[in-house]
């Protein structure tokens, strides 16, 4: 009995082959394990000569909760966020005048932010906290009348210092978000007989909160660690208060150990706020929204040193 076949078929009957499967081998990446040994030997390292130093590690959490430790923790929040809502006003404000069109508007912002920018944030608070050597008196008429020293409390020079500084650096970040956007979408929008400020409001700024999302964020960060600059001014913020404790418990250093760890903790709440508030305004950008955290891990848990898809 014989069989026939069909060179192109296969044998009667039978549906084709298809082409063998390539087997992929993956490509061993040695050097990411020996970087890796090295990184994890050089933190042991790093550990034990912590842990070997004369710290007493056990009076950190006897203060940690303490109530002039939490105290301090919500005032750096509320200047925080209070100084940074003064930022962004003014950022959003002098972006809008350094781009338009009258040179009076545009010069006043460019010197604004010319002069915040070029100097340290700790000499403006300084300045502001010893005005009242220019400034005996501040007179508002009417509505109130006080001695300078009375009427800049450490709190108040401690937010404007703050807040006006911060207002530069958004203004930076507003104006180039602002002109990110395609000079189309304003041109379409004032064809439609939409107003400048309208065209602004509901066109350009939705727009461009993708590009001021992100650097804002780094700002938001950056700007509770600034806070600790205050304590220069009297105010009793997270590391006046955490010095304050180290003189009179006798552990100085443990005490800043105690604020940085701290100062830790809430850069890292701020960072997981920010990663998904430029994952919401990154919507309308990207076919598919970057992974979470979450969804990092699990990907990378068994993956490491191994890329799917490789070839030797």
């Amino acid at each position: 009995m014989t069989v026939d076949i069909d060179k192109t078929t296969g044998p009667a009957g039978t549906p084709p082959a298809g082409p063998e499967a390539i087997k992929a081998i993956p490509v061993r990446h040695y050097g990411r394990y020996v970087t890796a040994v090295v990184a994890l030997a050089l933190f042991g390292a790093v550990v034990y000569a912590f842990s070997q130093g004369k710290i007493n590690w056990g009076a950190i959490p006897d203060y940690f909760f303490d109530d002039r430790v939490l105290s301090g923790v919500g005032k750096t929040l509320l200047l925080t966020v209070l100084s940074m809502a003064i930022g962004i006003f003014g950022g959003i404000l002098l972006a809008v005048m350094r781009l338009s069109k009258n040179p009076v508007t545009s010069s006043i912002a460019w010197f604004y932010i010319w002069f915040f920018r070029g100097t340290p944030v700790l000499v403006q608070l300084i300045v502001w906290f010893n005005l009242g050597l220019v400034f005996e008196f501040i007179n508002l008429g009417p509505f109130y009348r006080d001695e300078w020293s009375d009427f800049m409390t450490p709190f108040l020079t401690a937010l404007l210092g703050l807040g006006l500084n911060e207002a530069a650096y958004m203004a930076e970040i507003c104006r180039a978000g602002l002109l990110a956007v395609d000079e189309g979408q304003t041109e379409a929008s004032h064809a439609l007989g939409m107003s400048h400020a309208k065209t602004l409001r509901r066109i350009v700024i939705p727009q461009a909160m993708r590009v001021i999302v992100p650097p804002t964020g780094n700002e938001v960060i950056n700007m509770l660690k600034t806070t600790s600059l205050v304590s220069v001014v009297q105010y009793s913020e997270l590391l006046r208060v955490a010095q304050d404790i180290g003189q009179t418990s006798g552990a100085p250093a443990e005490m800043l150990f105690l604020a940085a760890a701290w100062y830790l903790l809430l850069t890292s709440i701020f960072s997981v706020g920010q990663y998904y508030l430029e994952r919401y305004y990154a919507r309308g950008s990207s076919r598919s929204l970057p992974p979470t955290p979450m969804q990092k891990i699990k990907a990378n848990m068994f993956s490491f040193g191994r890329p799917k898809g490789g070839v030797a």
